[in-house]
This record gives C-alpha cells, sequence and structure tokens, in this order.
C-alpha cells in the first residue's frame, strides 16, 4: 500500500518496528495496531484525557500526536504499569478508593497521576486535583480519584 511509512516506536519498554499511514494518531496505532486497549480512544480532541499516556516523563494526550512524532520517544501506557500480576501502586488505590466506577477514564487518569508522582511523590490535594484536571469523569465526583492519587503517594513513600 502507498503513503506508508516506516517507524520504530518505544511502548512500555519494548521497541516495535511498524509500517503505519502518516497521518495516524498515537492513540490509534497503540490501540489499533499493537493492541494496547488500556489507551482509550474518545473525543479526538485533547479535551477530555481519555487517552492519556506518558511519553517522555510528561503526560500527553496520544489523540493529538502523531505516530511519526513519537519516534525516539520513551511511551508508557496503563499497561506498562503493572508488573506481571503486581498491580502498581495507583491502580491498587483506584480500586481501593472506590476511583473506578464505568473505568473508561480510569487509564488515563492513572496515567496523569503516574506523571505526577514521578514529579511530586508528596503532592497536596490541590497537586493532584491540578495534574488531573485534563481529565474527565462522569462517574466519581473526582473526590475518590484525588483520595486515591494521595493514598497511593503515601504507600509508594513507605
Amino acid at each position: 500500500m502507498k503513503n506508508r511509512v516506516e517507524i520504530t516506536l518505544n511502548v512500555n519498554g519494548e521497541e516495535y518496528q511498524l509500517e503505519i499511514e502518516p497521518h495516524r494518531t498515537l492513540v490509534e496505532v497503540l490501540r489499533e495496531t499493537l493492541g494496547f486497549t488500556g489507551t482509550k480512544k474518545s473525543c479526538n480532541e485533547g479535551e477530555c484525557g481519555a487517552c492519556t499516556v506518558i511519553m517522555d516523563g510528561k503526560p500527553v494526550a496520544s489523540c493529538l500526536v502523531l505516530a511519526l512524532d513519537a519516534q525516539g520517544k520513551k511511551i508508557l501506557t496503563i499497561e506498562g504499569l503493572a508488573r506481571g500480576e503486581e498491580l502498581h501502586p495507583l491502580q491498587v488505590a483506584f480500586v481501593r478508593k472506590g476511583g473506578i466506577q464505568c473505568g473508561f477514564c480510569t487509564p488515563g487518569m492513572i496515567m496523569s497521576a503516574k506523571a505526577l508522582l514521578d514529579k511530586n511523590p508528596k503532592p497536596t490535594t490541590t497537586d493532584v486535583r491540578k495534574a488531573i484536571s485534563g481529565n474527565l469523569c462522569r462517574c466519581t465526583g473526582y473526590q475518590q480519584i484525588v483520595d486515591a492519587v494521595i493514598s497511593a503517594a503515601y504507600e509508594m513513600q513507605k
């Protein structure tokens, strides 16, 4: 097929050599080509945060990033957090604190929270609210999410 380009993506520490159309977004390639369906595709406008991944240490809306532009960067998705059967402390805290209900926003919320905790391991409630401000949730009312992030931060300090 013409108009395809070869790229290499580093996702969750693994290198993937792909041939894609140059217009494809990172969220499309992650979900449809590589099978990382934890990253959700929703608004396609960078407004909801469901597609948030961490790229070179920063949370990004993967619906706004061309896959071509992600070459040479380290991409972390929700699938890259758990170590085998052992969930990341953020994932555990979201379950324990009721930070998930329908679960659609959860991967993006967790990735935004992970980026925060990587930079600020002892965030305030205000810090957490600011970090997740680009992620929309229709179910929880956000307090359980904030509680989960603060709880995970505390557990990760132990």
